[in-house]
């Protein structure tokens, strides 16, 4: 059972972001609560993609929305992504490591098997943003974020901000 009222945007270098994900197993009112609430902090951070890890809960669950809205949001529940095509570098952030900003190689195509909230499982396919998306939230229910991804060179360029992130973690 999670509860709602202490799910919050979680930042780097947390625990929950550097941790493999417990598959969910059951779609209940909680998990639908969980989601809205997830909703609400990727809109609230302007993201397109928001992974239950960020909101401090480690189960295999994200939401992507492109636009933001709630009429396009799709949730996916134990994804398994598979990339494909040629691999593409493009500037990326993530909600959970604020003010980090770094090219990240990934493919240019995914697919996405899932279950939705109906309790079916589809399969979806994507390219450029869509498919970078499925793979920047697949990588938060595998324990990763983008410091996982930057090079040497980034590291470097974040390293003040990185130490910032890590230096208000150990404050709180």
């Amino acid at each position: 059972m999670v509860d709602i009222d202490k799910c919050k945007m979680t930042l780097y270098p947390a625990d929950v972001l550097a941790r493999k994900s417990e598959p969910v197993t059951e779609i209940n009112d909680n998990i639908k609560q969980l989601i809205e609430k997830m909703y609400e902090l990727m809109r609230e951070n302007k993201g397109v993609g928001f992974a239950a890890p960020q909101a401090g809960v480690p189960l295999r669950l994200f939401i992507i929305s492109i636009d933001c809205s709630r009429e396009n949001l799709k949730v996916f529940i134990n994804p398994t992504v598979t990339p494909s095509g040629p691999l593409v570098s493009i500037e990326e952030g993530c909600l959970s490591v604020p003010r980090v900003y770094t090219k990240i190689r990934r493919y240019k195509y995914a697919k996405v098997t899932a279950t939705g909230l109906d309790g079916k499982e589809f399969t979806d396919e994507g390219e450029d943003l869509y498919a970078r998306a499925l793979q920047h939230e697949y990588d938060h229910i595998e324990g990763m974020t983008i410091v996982n991804r930057l090079g040497s060179a980034a590291k470097i360029a974040n390293r003040k901000q990185l130490k910032k992130l890590q230096e208000n973690a150990a404050d709180e």
